[in-house]
């Protein structure tokens, strides 16, 4: 892969994840309420997800899934009803938030799966790199898959350092948040409202 393509693919990259989406408001409310290394645990599970739907597009099951409506409703579904659940648990929290700042963080392994379970379940991201990642293969240099492949290291590589970067910063505005008792009770509840709006987004998304 030439070095200039391999540049613009990086750029793309690192504009279409800072741009506001189910990801990157997924990792805030973690680092808000828990401190940054929740929300680096949660990128990892993320980008741990993002290999599960690379390897699909790479090896064309997100064609599949995409022709069969039956499935993609399926995994749509059932990725919409777990971040409504969460939005849940957030929401039922709401009244420990008194204890702001000094309740034990929830387990990293558990944060880490659910960054898994949120971008498994969703299929559009599938979607989304298998029509990316072709824009960016040079077809006269074969390899096709292995062009992909390397593509989805860089995107993962980039959202990963992204991610932990934002983890740091909503960190500091964690420290400006506990400061304020009114605000910091509350930041539950914009956790479970982020939650439900990504879920909300992903159940009435149409397939494009």
């Amino acid at each position: 892969m030439e070095m200039d393509m391999a540049l613009s693919f990086l750029g793309v990259a690192i504009l279409l994840t800072i741009a506001p989406g189910p990801d990157i408001l997924f990792v805030i409310p973690q680092s808000l309420s828990q401190g940054k290394w929740a929300g680096i645990t949660t990128a990892l599970g993320l980008c741990t997800g993002l290999v599960v739907h690379i390897s699909a597009a790479t090896l064309g099951i997100s064609a599949v899934i995409y022709q069969s409506a039956l499935t993609f409703a399926v995994v749509k579904y059932a990725g919409a009803a777990y971040l409504l659940y969460l939005a849940w648990q957030a929401l039922k929290e709401k009244d420990a938030s008194l204890a702001f700042g000094q309740q034990e963080p929830m387990a990293y392994f558990s944060l880490y799966k659910k960054g898994i379970f949120m971008n498994v379940l969703n299929p559009k991201v599938s979607l989304f790199f298998l029509a990316l990642l072709p824009q960016f293969v040079n077809q006269s240099a074969g390899h096709v898959p292995r062009q992909m492949l390397l593509l989805g290291a860089i995107f993962l590589v980039q959202a990963l350092a992204v991610f932990t970067l934002v983890s740091i910063g909503a960190e500091k505005l964690r420290h400006l948040l506990l400061s304020n008792k009114r605000i910091a009770k509350r930041i539950n509840r914009l956790k479970g409202a982020l939650f439900a709006l990504i879920g909300i987004q992903i159940a009435f998304s149409e397939r494009s």
